[in-house]
């Protein structure tokens, strides 16, 4: 059996031949299948193709039987952190194009929502802005995939909502909104969510995701892994929001449309932490990717080494010296005993003399 390798296919192969009762006694008592997934990705998220639309079981829905489904996925309730603020600094056409973008995201994305959920879609914008992922200024960020007839990142891009001129009251309310975002305000309410979706629809992509949280009629998801983790979120604003290549306009998502992810960002990545006041680098490596190595644990962080401090190095050899030190002292003598008297005759015995 071993000619075959120790391949998931050959083991596969092999096990199909067993009798069913001992396969499943077998699986009982495999370890893999119950090794959680530290790295929070959905069950059966290895057997999912994205690019073959799956229907989990039912047909896709929209409206009652949307929401339903959707209320019946939990949300991860995993910590969401905030984001550092993004202040915009461009000259003064890249700024008045992203503003337009930004407003035109809000309008068109959220115009009846409450102002909380019109700030959570601004942060969304800016968070794939600083992505690694996604392109680097806030109109290309908007307008991806736009020339596509399915797959744009914005909905309103591609689907002829841009014919109908906007309202007036709500598009200055958008603005304001569009303006705090890009001057620093940050919505700590959706932290690192990349993505969301109405409530009222059921998207092929929502299980591959972490469920974050629900802001108005939006629901709000991030990357699985550390690269939906603040820290993950290293790009720089490139400016230059005319350029929208036909190239741009025609990509799509590569985290919930198919495509693999190049190396240096599925496999391994750099993130860089305050532990303990000091800021350390870590490598993250996912053992699942294409390039990741297998020898390391899921959503292990392995420190790069780096040379002790001259203190650090005192400190420790004068702990060290400490040690020795007691460990020379010689231990203190046990006190000297007694020496035993004469007994005393055992009470109601008889004085026998000669005895």
């Amino acid at each position: 059996m071993t000619a075959q390798g120790l391949s998931d296919p050959a083991l596969y192969a092999i096990t199909a031949g067993f009798d069913p009762a001992v396969r499943d006694l077998a699986r009982r008592h495999d370890p893999g299948l119950r090794r959680p997934d530290l790295w929070g990705r959905p069950l059966g998220w290895a057997n999912l193709d994205l690019r073959q639309i799956p229907d989990l079981g039912f047909p896709t829905q929209e409206g009652e039987g949307a929401v339903v489904v959707n209320n019946l996925r939990p949300f991860a309730g995993l910590p969401i952190r905030p984001m550092r603020p993004f202040v915009l600094k461009a000259d003064p056409d890249d700024r008045a194009r992203a503003l337009n973008c930004m407003t035109q995201a809000i309008y068109y994305e959220a115009a009846r929502e409450p102002v909380r959920g019109q700030q959570a879609v601004a942060q969304v914008v800016l968070n794939r802005v600083r992505h690694p992922a996604y392109p680097k200024s806030v109109c290309a960020v908007v307008y991806q995939g736009a020339a596509r007839p399915t797959g744009c990142q914005f909905t309103f891009t591609c689907d002829g909502a841009l014919r109908w001129a906007p309202q007036a009251v709500l598009w200055r309310q958008a603005q304001d909104v569009a303006r705090r975002s890009l001057a620093g305000f940050v919505d700590k309410e959706v932290g690192s969510a990349t993505h969301y979706h109405a409530a009222y629809v059921l998207p092929y992509w929502a299980p591959t995701l972490v469920k974050m949280t629900q802001v108005g009629q939006h629901i709000f998801y991030r990357w699985t892994g550390p690269w939906g983790e603040p820290p993950a979120f290293s790009g720089r604003y490139a400016g230059r929001e005319a350029e929208l290549s036909p190239e741009l306009l025609a990509s799509v998502d590569a985290r919930t449309q198919g495509l693999p992810l190049p190396q240096s960002a599925a496999a391994r990545h750099q993130i860089t932490l305050a532990v303990a006041g000091e800021m350390r680098t870590y490598n993250v490596v996912d053992p699942s990717a294409p390039g990741g190595e297998r020898a390391r644990v899921l959503g292990t962080l392995y420190a790069s080494r780096r040379q002790p401090t001259p203190d650090e190095v005192k400190r420790i050899n004068d702990s060290l010296a400490t040690m020795e030190n007691l460990m020379d002292v010689p231990a203190p003598a046990p006190p000297a005993q007694a020496k035993p008297g004469p007994k005393a005759p055992a009470q109601g015995a008889p004085d026998l003399p000669g005895l």
